[in-house]
């Protein structure tokens, strides 16, 4: 099984002067903690305008700043968001190639739309439309990473004329993809269209077997990739604490978890929020006793832990990725548990990995053929009929109206 670490940059109120700036210092020296302690991933957010539950409106500035810090972790959008009104297609693919660069290669795409209002309707996206819009970016951002030069394209949702995207990305075609599943709907077209699953819900040993057993048949009738190559994995997240003894792990981090579950609740479900007044930390406290707090939780002494990922493994999950830092959860004590994983819980999982890698890859090779050989590829321009842009201040040039 692989590990990854997950960032929202949560800040409950209060705010003082100088805590946004701690708190993204505070999350760099954790990834960078955790590159030197064998963590696979180091996965990032895009959200904007979720006051106190996400502070992560830029991920490619950090996931960069990560970049320059790390050697070995791979850093993952988790995710981007796809609809043309937060960023048009082509900045997109312009950013995932440029951090590829920087990073050696160790970029993973993960995408989305989101489902709050707040974002939505922020930047003026139809949520009746936000699906359609993310399945015909991500398809084009991948076409433009791929293919020298992209065509050019008329869309619903955006259309550009004939251009070369510049940078290319460092992985060939493009970096692995992903997209955030909350349900086994998502599982299900993930599967379908050869993407990995991030799955942003917490859920139990049971369902994780179900869901896993879903994906990989489904990928295995059915892919037909949306890129240009497929990337089979179901990742999952947990709740992460780990001390010596259990009511200490729970003490550190207990609280966090449930007030990341809570918050997600007030902005994606029964929420409201006045922008840059309501108090979500103050209603927690209010309410905390009478919210269980989600499923899914690597939160106790490494023995325990060592339990909960057994039970995990055994689904076929293939990478668990932790929320470590959540509500108001220490630098410190964050900065413990995963030293603590990493010497007493992590060499277990990690030594049968190459293995696993191994017999799974010789097991879906022929499916990858399969999906591949089904791709409805973008036909590429002929080259007599890539255009000529004549710059505007040539007196031959025809300049388009505005």
């Amino acid at each position: 099984m692989k590990f990854g670490v997950f960032y929202e940059h949560q800040l409950p109120r209060p705010w003082k002067e100088g805590d946004e700036h701690r708190l993204f210092q505070d999350a760099l020296s954790q990834v960078e903690l955790a590159d030197r302690l064998g963590f696979d991933y180091a996965w990032e957010v895009e959200h904007h305008f979720l006051e106190e539950y996400s502070h992560s409106s830029a991920p490619e500035v950090f996931l960069a700043a990560c970049s320059q810090r790390t050697k070995r972790i791979r850093l993952g959008h988790g995710i981007v968001l796809m609809p043309p009104g937060y960023s048009h297609p082509a900045k997109i693919a312009s950013r995932i190639a440029t951090l590829d660069l920087v990073s050696n290669g160790r970029v993973d795409f993960g995408t989305g739309e989101s489902a709050s209002r707040l974002e939505l309707e922020g930047y003026g996206i139809d949520p009746a439309e936000k699906k359609a819009m993310w399945r015909e970016t991500t398809e084009q951002v991948c076409n433009m990473l791929v293919m020298d030069p992209y065509p050019g394209y008329q869309g619903k949702y955006f259309s550009m004329p004939c251009r070369n995207l510049v940078p290319k990305p460092v992985q060939k075609p493009h970096p692995p993809l992903w997209v955030a599943c909350s349900n086994r709907n998502t599982i299900l077209e993930a599967a379908r269209l050869g993407i990995g699953a991030l799955t942003f819900a917490f859920i139990d040993q049971n369902e994780a077997r179900q869901w896993v057993r879903d994906y990989y048949e489904t990928f295995k009738r059915e892919c037909v990739p949306i890129g240009h190559a497929v990337n089979p994995n179901i990742a999952i997240v947990a709740g992460f604490s780990v001390h010596p003894e259990q009511a200490e792990a729970e003490r550190r981090g207990a609280d966090g978890f449930k007030f990341f579950g809570f918050a997600l609740g007030h902005h994606y479900v029964y929420g409201e929020q006045r922008p840059g007044r309501t108090d979500i930390w103050g209603n927690f406290e209010k309410f905390s006793t009478m919210f269980p707090g989600p499923e899914g939780r690597a939160i106790g002494t490494p023995a325990a832990v060592r339990s909960y990922l057994q039970s995990m493994t055994e689904t076929g999950v293939d990478q668990i990725v932790f929320i470590q830092q959540a509500g108001r959860n220490r630098h410190e004590h964050i900065c413990e548990s995963l030293e603590l994983f990493a010497r007493e819980v992590m060499p277990a999982f990690h030594e049968k990995e190459a293995e696993r890698e191994r017999r799974k890859a010789e097991e879906l090779a022929p499916y990858v053929e399969a999906a591949l050989a089904r791709k409805r590829r973008m036909a590429p321009i002929a080259e007599s009929e890539i255009p000529v842009v004549k710059a505007y201040g040539r007196p031959d040039a025809q300049v388009q109206p505005r």
